[in-house]
């Protein structure tokens, strides 16, 4: 996920450890450490420093046409993305390079970008960058080891938090000549740190330092990647124009990508007006999130005239764990008893078979469908980790296998959730579930900003009923939603944690104490355990494969026998409705979607723009 919009796929690859493929050595002269032209997670690079372009991709590709999307939400007030306040436009991440690339045909390398060498010291107390000369910023300024310095403070001191989270371990970043940049660790014990800064986007000192940063702007500022900032038109459309004199078109990791001219976001209210906009041709191109529209809505005349088509891209990375969460900081969701009780009137069997067509799988691990899901009892090296936690953890971490089994029969479901509320304190007075205590009905809020979630909250709310629940939805625009969750104002939102094959430094935002109460962190449940920090810590400090795996197993029983959250469901595959205009390299990357290698087919674009309008 890229670094640019948190929650893509760039920015959760967690690759690290080093390299030693050999080239002549460039920049510092006071060390003898190998300049390289890529990291590799535990071996090498796959592919040689004189790599042509990547496997996949076609190096032919032609450049041109256009391709129209759908961003669900009122609009956007912001081409900032990294702060705070205000609503990022979609899909700005296009007009930013970062110092490293990843190749998505290959699980945890990556390749220079703004960055022709790197240099990891053996210890891993630092890595050091030698920039290309002629990488310059789209206004034409050169892109400098000061620009890195300089955006890599700007990020940690006023930008949002996550940046803070992410780089933690960074102890100091200093230019030691015009284009080489060192980034000093504060300790060598997580190995994927090396490879995390590569990641950081690089903004031009030049432009930003006399402007307030942290304020929202409709400024079309100028990044080093390939697309710039075209046309902004809040409450309708943001328009990225493909940069023809980008300065990196010609280097092995883009050659054959970024191919398309003009990559347009339209805005809609919601996903049903976005969905008329496809049928009508208005957006070629959609990720088709809804079981329902996919099984049968694509019965309209140009499908069925070949003009439209689907598309499905198996997923190289675990599946998001999508759910509802918990705001922990309310007390009503203090006691865990509670908090399984609600989970167990999310009916799935009901919906996946009179919603979903069945095409969905229940989600139960944070890690789902990899190695690093928990699985049964505990391993002797999960215990190691988890024994000197026993105290603060629920008894079932030692003493229960998972998966966590429930009947499928809603009424069994719900008869343990009513003892379970029972044993919470909770009683029935007159239809309504009251605390013995506090003498206060248990009550929830359901915050959303897109309709298409209200089929799913609905059926939980009316079992919820059934319990002496009161629940109720509230659906509010973008910009009130993301302000309430900035200021924590919510009982229950959905929300999705996004993991990569190597999971790292992002853990700590999604999980831990330091994070609980950081406006718009990733820790939207406010969780805050010692003993996860410290399971978060292992993680990131795994010197191998099987530490890790470990490392992650446990901290997913913890995670899911807390019941901090509602799990969804997944497919385990990309869904994509488009016009048939488009061409990309097959077969697909194995471990990453890289939209950025398609291209328009002029001909058949030519054909759908005739049957549509004529001319």
């Amino acid at each position: 996920m890229s670094l640019l919009s948190i929650g893509a796929c760039r920015l959760r690859h967690s690759l690290l450890s080093l390299v030693v493929l050999a080239m002549p050595a460039l920049g510092n002269p006071e060390t003898s450490v190998p300049t390289v032209h890529g990291l590799a997670l535990y071996d090498e690079p796959a592919l040689p420093a004189d790599f042509a372009h990547f496997p996949y991709v076609n190096p032919d590709a032609p450049k041109g046409g256009s391709m129209t999307q759908a961003a669900v939400g009122s609009s956007f007030d912001s081409t900032n993305p990294f702060i705070i306040r205000g609503t990022p436009a979609a899909g700005v991440s296009v007009i930013y390079d970062t110092l490293l690339e990843g190749n998505p045909d290959e699980p945890f390398s990556v390749y220079g970008l703004l960055a022709e060498g790197i240099r990891l010291d053996p210890d891993r107390h630092w890595i050091e960058f030698d920039l290309r000369p002629e990488a310059r910023f789209q206004d034409g300024e050169p892109v400098t080891a000061e620009d890195v310095v300089f955006s890599f403070n700007l990020l940690i001191e006023e930008g949002n938090p996550f940046y803070r989270s992410y780089y933690a371990e960074v102890e100091n970043v200093e230019a030691l000549d015009e284009q080489t940049v060192r980034f000093t660790f504060r300790s060598n014990e997580s190995r994927e740190l090396p490879l995390i800064v590569g990641q950081l986007p690089i903004l031009p000192k030049h432009y930003w330092v006399e402007r307030d940063f942290t304020s929202p702007t409709l400024d079309r500022h100028p990044g080093s990647g390939p697309y710039r900032i075209a046309e902004v038109e809040p409450g309708r459309r943001i328009v990225y124009a493909r940069d023809p004199d980008y300065w990196g078109r010609d280097l092995p990791v883009n050659r054959g990508r970024h191919n398309i001219d003009r990559r347009i976001y339209d805005y809609y209210r919601d996903r049903d007006i976005a969905w008329e906009a496809f049928k009508a041709g208005i957006i070629d191109y959609r990720t088709d999130a809804r079981a329902a529209t996919w099984a049968i809505g694509y019965d309209f005349p140009a499908y069925h005239d070949g003009l439209v088509k689907r598309l499905t891209v198996p997923d190289g990375q675990p599946a998001t764990m999508q759910a509802f969460i918990y705001n922990l900081r309310r007390d009503k969701f203090s006691d865990r008893r509670v908090r399984e009780a609600l989970a167990l009137t999310f009916d799935f069997p009901w919906l996946n078979a009179n919603l979903f067509y069945d095409s969905y799988r229940r989600t139960r691990s944070y890690f789902q469908n990899s190695e690093m899901a928990a699985e049964g009892m505990p391993s002797e090296a999960e215990l190691a980790l988890l024994t000197p936690h026993r105290d603060s953890l629920p008894p079932e971490v030692f003493e229960a296998a998972l998966p966590i089994d429930h009947p499928d029969e809603l009424r069994e479901r719900l008869r343990h959730a009513y003892e379970l509320l029972q044993a919470a304190g909770y009683v029935v007075e007159e239809g309504r579930l009251i605390h013995s205590e506090t003498g206060r009905p248990l009550s929830l809020e359901v915050l959303l900003f897109d309709t298409g979630m209200e089929r799913v909250v609905q059926p939980m709310l009316r079992n919820m009923a059934r319990l002496g629940v009161e629940g109720s939805i509230r659906i509010v625009d973008i910009n009130q939603y993301l302000n309430r969750l900035r200021n924590f104002d919510f009982d229950m939102v959905v929300g999705q944690f996004p993991q990569s094959n190597n999971p790292g430094n992002e853990q700590r935002e999604y999980w831990t104490s330091d994070y609980a109460e950081t406006p718009q962190s990733r820790n939207l449940m406010g969780l805050a355990r010692p003993s996860v920090d410290a399971l978060v810590d292992h993680l990131i400090r795994a010197d191998s494969r099987a530490e890790l795996n470990t490392a992650t197993r446990a901290l997913d029983r913890v995670l899911r026998w807390l019941f901090i959250t509602i799990p969804h469901y997944h497919s385990g595959e990309t869904r994509i409705g488009l016009w048939d205009k488009f061409s990309y390299p097959e077969p697909f990357p194995e471990y990453g979607f890289d939209l950025a290698a398609w291209w328009v087919d002029a001909e058949r674009a030519a054909e759908i723009n005739q049957r549509l309008h004529g001319r």
